[in-house]
């Protein structure tokens, strides 16, 4: 082992058993936004914004669905997802890495980037993107300081047969609608159509008060030093110099 690995055991080890949930308790006491699974969009004045660039963004990503085969699979990008998928069915074009840009990525979709740049607290993004018949399985979210938006872009016509669950409640997507999800209960999500499903999806931070707001960074900001977003960056600048 070398001290690179042993020194990002002790910070997950430290995080996963004693910041985390020391946080999660303090979080679960003062959130401004409320607990349940999915947050109502009216308490995010940002995202009727970022909804109005749905035509712009789909653009840009019909230019990259012409090369399907060229966006990579989820667990080749993030090391992490290998528990929840193993084919080529969930595909993941990254912008941002725990707040860290994609260069290539943000170059090639640049009216993309100005609407996430309009998600406050932005720190993970890109475009889902679902097969025909693919299912992931239950799971939760590493931190509940942060929250999970979907801009919907490609919904199958079947929309009833696409759909997510959080924390057992039941939503499907509707093109150029957001949904807001606390990432933190467990969620699966199930494409049963014979089309694409596409969502614009990002992590950002939970609003807190002050100065708790400063302790979700702090966390964050650990969460950044650790494979979780090391791995995932190493992996993208590698194969965006090849």
């Amino acid at each position: 082992m070398t001290l690179y690995q042993f020194r990002q055991r002790l910070l997950t080890a430290a995080l996963a058993k004693i910041v985390i949930p020391a946080a999660e308790r303090i979080i679960g006491e003062v959130s401004a936004t409320g607990h349940c699974a999915y947050l109502p969009t009216a308490q995010f004045e940002w995202s009727k914004k970022v909804e109005q660039y749905t035509p712009a963004i789909c653009a840009e990503l019909k230019s990259l669905l012409t090369e399907i085969t060229d966006i990579p699979s989820f667990q080749d990008v993030s090391e992490a997802q290998r528990e929840l998928t193993n084919d080529d069915r969930w595909k993941a074009y990254v912008f941002f890495v725990f707040g860290t840009a994609i260069a290539k990525n943000c170059r090639q979709c640049p009216d993309t980037v100005i609407a996430m740049n309009a998600i406050p607290g932005l720190q993970n993004a890109m475009f889902s993107i679902l097969s025909p018949g693919k299912k992931i399985p239950e799971h939760r979210g590493p931190y509940k300081g942060l929250l999970r938006y979907h801009l919907a872009l490609v919904v199958p016509d079947s929309s009833d047969q696409c759909a997510i669950w959080v924390n057992d409640e039941r939503r499907t997507w509707t093109k150029g609608k957001s949904l807001i999800l606390d990432d933190s209960y467990p969620h699966r999500a199930d494409n049963n159509t014979n089309q694409l499903r596409v969502v614009l999806f990002a992590d950002f931070e939970r609003p807190l008060p002050w100065p708790w707001s400063w302790m979700n960074r702090a966390v964050i900001a650990l969460l950044r030093k650790t494979d979780l977003a090391q791995q995932p960056l190493a992996q993208l600048n590698s194969s965006s110099t090849e």
